[in-house]
């Protein structure tokens, strides 16, 4: 039995954060206080899907669970989102937050760090969806009502014209076997507009496919009202 019970939630806006997240409020034992998401700085998006804020807010006002955002730099250090996470876990450390969760899925080192920096702050990191296997994390979505659009592929694993896809069946018959169909390789990120999880659908429209240094292609998704 879980005496202290309170929790952030690591929210991405992407798929596996949305599966992470379905497991645990499934789970009675956990408190969860807020979402947290990284966004950087200028861009005013989220880090590494690339979604604009706007969007991030309404996706978190329909889940109905406080927003802590995590302002970083463009050229941010490892060092620099260190301190910063820091910061903010021992504010809410002294609420009584006792864990934060995250939706990885089987990537040791990434765990790893997450736990030793979570260890510098006397925190417990909790993983709801790790070592699910990826091919049936991917379908168990679908199968629960999740949308999701892909909104940046790294073209050195999957052809550009997978951005701004749906994540469905046809979605994961097309990718490549090199490719993992959750991308925990980071060969894709997504943004969760529709699911068990929201009181609302997000609406949006799809906006300009763009290639960042040379590498991410990004499709970028507009609100609307």
């Amino acid at each position: 039995m879980i005496t202290n019970n309170k929790a952030l939630f690591a929210w991405s806006g992407g798929k596996d954060s949305a599966m992470a997240l379905y497991v645990m409020k499934e789970n009675s034992d956990f408190d969860i206080r807020a979402l947290m998401t990284t966004v950087t700085e200028g861009y005013n998006r989220t880090s590494m899907h690339g979604v604009r804020v706007e969007l991030l807010d309404r996706q978190v006002a329909s889940i109905g669970i406080p927003l802590e955002k995590v302002y970083i730099s463009k050229k941010s250090s490892n060092e620099e989102y260190e301190e910063k996470m820091a910061a903010i876990l021992l504010r809410y450390k002294e609420l009584g937050v006792s864990f934060v969760a995250f939706g990885d899925l089987f990537l040791e080192d990434l765990k790893k760090y997450r736990e030793d920096n979570l260890a510098k702050v006397d925190v417990m990191g909790i993983f709801p969806i790790w070592k699910k296997d990826t091919a049936q994390t991917a379908q168990a979505f679908i199968d629960l009502g999740f949308k999701a659009i892909i909104t940046c592929v790294d073209t050195n694993h999957l052809d550009g014209s997978f951005a701004g896809r749906a994540f469905d069946e046809s979605f994961l018959s097309d990718l490549p076997e090199s490719v993992d169909p959750c991308g925990e390789n980071g060969e894709f990120h997504s943004f969760v507009f529709d699911g068990p999880i929201f009181k609302d659908k997000i609406i949006f429209e799809k906006g300009e496919v763009i290639l960042r240094d040379g590498r991410y292609m990004f499709c970028d998704l507009i609100p609307v009202d």
